[in-house]
């Protein structure tokens, strides 16, 4: 199995900017420390692997930066060449993580998770849709044909539900909190609400019901879970209630019932939006280490 870190890619973020662009640089040196020459720098997506999830016109804007001030607020990221470098690397390494999985039983991204990037826009931070863009180069590679999305960062994949539309070999479940972002929600093949304040017991609850029905609807060649760090108690964008233990029991079960059911997973970290960078560190870290006691 592979690792994939595109930290050294660093947005130029003016001050006070509210992405916490620190924590994969920070990841990245944990999870060396554990997982030794399996850390790998990804290649950047192409365009021909970009443009199966996104309109070829859009990423020509974002690639010439032709993107006007409208577009590159609603993404949350001045236009520059690092960010244009740094989103196909992120995508680049959801892709690499798959070929992994596939080819080892687990790859992870310690990036992506850009699950608001529509086919003609981006938004919420993200540029080109890593998941989607990597569930269809599997499917153009012949290494898969469906593909189970598990989301379960707080906010819904808006961007994934609308491209992916009623494709049948991409199944989308999103588990988000009903009360955020976005506030105009799109229709994923399993969305699955929740309120605010939701904890550890109701949210682990949930899962347990809401991923059953999902693999019951496969067999799937391959799942990408999206390992959200924006749960969290302490997350200021979050409004959920999540422990890190809860976290950690989340990340066990998805990747439980994931080998049960013979179905090689990529992950990619999400969010993660806590005042103190360590806690989301300590969250994604957590993560990894579950993977590696799973797939040595």
């Amino acid at each position: 199995m592979l690792i994939y870190a595109s930290d050294r890619y660093v947005l130029p973020l003016p001050p006070g900017h509210r992405f916490p662009m620190a924590k994969y640089a920070r990841l990245r040196a944990r999870v060396q420390a554990v997982a030794g020459e399996r850390l790998r720098e990804p290649p950047a997506a192409t365009d021909a692997e970009l443009e199966r999830a996104h309109d070829a016109a859009y990423v020509a804007a974002v690639a010439g930066g032709r993107l006007d001030e409208r577009a590159q607020r609603r993404i949350g990221f001045p236009w520059s060449p690092a960010m244009v470098e740094r989103s196909c690397r992120s995508a680049g390494a959801t892709i690499a993580a798959c070929r992994s999985a596939l080819a080892h039983g687990l790859g992870v991204n310690l990036a992506g998770g850009t699950h608001h990037a529509h086919r003609d826009f981006g938004e919420g931070f993200c540029v080109f849709n890593d998941a989607v863009v990597a569930a269809r180069a599997m499917q153009a590679e012949g290494r898969a044909r469906r593909v189970l999305v598990v989301d379960l960062d707080v906010h819904q994949g808006d961007g994934t539900a609308a491209i992916v539309g009623d494709d049948r070999t991409i199944h989308t479940l999103s588990i988000h909190g009903r009360n955020n972002f976005p506030f105009r929600k799109q229709a994923s093949r399993q969305d699955v609400e929740l309120d605010d304040g939701t904890g550890d017991a109701a949210y682990l609850a949930t899962l347990h019901v809401a991923l059953g029905r999902a693999l019951a609807c496969g067999p799937f060649d391959l799942a990408i879970y999206l390992a959200g760090a924006d749960p969290y108690e302490g997350d200021r964008l979050g409004r959920l209630a999540l422990s890190k233990g809860g976290l950690a029991r989340r990340d066990a079960f998805v990747l439980d019932a994931l080998r049960a059911a013979s179905t090689p997973v990529a992950i990619a970290m999400a969010g993660g939006y806590a005042d103190d960078v360590d806690d989301i560190v300590d969250i994604h870290f957590a993560t990894v280490s579950a993977a590696l006691a799973r797939w040595r």
